[in-house]
């Protein structure tokens, strides 16, 4: 599987001749053990768990303590990947001092490094975090915690004076001390863009295929849900109705009686059966040799 990743080798890879990044999205032990043998370079512990895995309708919902619980989830599988902990709304938009404070939660879970959304306005706290040595991943464009101002989730940059805002941002979180910035949301040329004016890597969702990296939600890649996906989803498998059409088999079974079986029961040794004057299973005999009837 080759050498753990970390932030530094990551920002690295930004023109260095090497496949583009993969980073898929995931939040508990088995999804991490999944990507992580798939090869996957970067695990995001996204905030997106409001919604892909607690059933709220955005990410607003999720706290500090949430997304530790998840993190802390994936880190114990002990991943190749780099793991990235998203740090949730408010977390990071009171002060500076909090938002320090929240981003050591999430590394004390486990995290390697944190992400947080916004551009030139969030210089400070990644300077602060950076300052505590901790490495921080920009996200710019399509901003889920920003969906109230946004008017929902819709593409950014669509004009000129957003597209060149854009590239002033990502500037800033690279001058910040940012390791990588997500795009998420915008035109593939402005995503291009962007990726020519930062000497970091960008790992797109939604943003053309111009970006150092892609990253996808993992229950969107293995056809978990099938909700209705975004534009820039591409499933690779359907495995809710595989699910479905197990647990479906499942039930006729037990409805049935053919489940549990003997192979899948567990047995009494022959001589307490008999102690017990117990029918031998299969033999449709009491222990000791005595009829049913008896």
């Amino acid at each position: 599987m080759g050498s753990k990743l970390t932030a530094p080798a990551v920002r690295a890879r930004k023109d260095s001749g090497q496949p583009p990044l993969v980073m898929v999205t995931a939040y508990d032990a088995p999804s991490a053990r999944m990507a992580d043998e798939a090869g996957v370079d970067v695990i995001l512990v996204g905030d997106s768990v409001a919604m892909v895995v607690l059933g709220y309708d955005d990410t607003l919902q999720v706290t500090v303590e949430d997304m530790a619980h998840h993190v802390a989830a994936v880190a114990r599988t002990r991943p190749r990947a780099l793991v990235v902990g998203d740090l949730p709304w408010m977390s990071y938009h009171v002060s500076v001092e909090e938002a320090v404070r929240n981003a050591a939660t999430l590394v004390r879970a486990g995290a390697e490094s944190v992400k947080l959304e916004g551009g030139a306005k969030r210089v400070p706290v990644v300077e602060a975090i950076v300052a505590a040595e901790i490495p921080v991943m920009g996200h710019v464009g399509l901003t889920p915690q920003s969906v109230h101002v946004m008017g929902g989730f819709t593409v950014q940059g669509r004009q000129r004076d957003a597209a060149l805002a854009l590239i002033d941002d990502a500037r800033a979180l690279e001058a910040a001390g940012c390791f990588a910035i997500v795009l998420e949301g915008v035109p593939d040329a402005v995503a291009a863009m962007v990726t020519d004016a930062v000497g970091v890597p960008t790992i797109g969702i939604g943003a053309g295929p111009a970006c150092d990296g892609q990253v996808l939600v993992l229950h969107d890649v293995l056809g978990l849900e099938d909700r209705i996906a975004p534009k820039f989803v591409r499933r690779y498998a359907s495995l809710k109705a595989d699910g479905v059409a197990a647990l479906e088999r499942f039930a006729e079974d037990v409805r049935a009686g053919r489940f549990p079986a003997d192979r899948e029961s567990y047995h009494l040794a022959p001589e307490v059966a008999a102690a017990l004057g117990l029918e031998q299973p299969g033999t449709g005999e009491l222990a000791g040799g005595a009829s049913m009837t008896a």
